[in-house]
């Protein structure tokens, strides 16, 4: 009996995980944060704005970081056919075309030509969470789970 207790509540647990929104950190824009960075030095803040994803860099104190020589690629697409994404610099940010609803993107970020890339993934999922309204891949319900844990 005890067993079966048990293994119908590691079914719920597994199955609440499940459900569960993913570990989202939002910036001081509201947009989703990205770590460009191995000890947390530099963020990327992204915003959809325009049909496009909007890059902003900030430090480790999530101040806005001035733009200079760093660099940004982004793929997406199907794994077997990735599709090299054009990534433009414009007033201070990287500016990224949208891709399809469900689609990941990889970024990566380097902060000069010579350094070593740092890898950041972010699935665009643009459906409306049932609890805060706002698109899933900016959830403020996983943003507050995030905070509380």
């Amino acid at each position: 009996m005890k067993k079966h207790i048990l293994t119908y509540l590691s079914s719920l647990i597994l199955s609440a995980s499940a459900l569960a929104h993913g570990n989202v950190e939002l910036g001081p824009n509201g947009g989703r944060i990205l770590e460009f960075s191995k000890n947390e030095s530099m963020h990327g803040e992204v915003i959809f704005k325009d049909n496009q994803f909007h890059i902003a860099l900030l430090d480790k104190d999530m101040k806005p970081a001035a733009l200079a020589d760093q660099e940004l690629t982004a793929t997406s697409g199907e794994r077997a056919k990735p599709e090299k994404l054009v990534v433009e610099k414009k007033d201070g940010k990287f500016i990224v075309p949208a891709v399809k609803a469900g689609d990941w993107i990889i970024f990566q970020y380097k902060e000069n030509a010579k350094a070593k890339a740092i890898t950041a993934r972010l699935q665009y999922d643009p459906t409306i969470c049932g609890a805060c309204k706002g698109p899933e891949w900016l959830c403020k319900c996983a943003a507050k789970e995030g905070k509380g844990k």
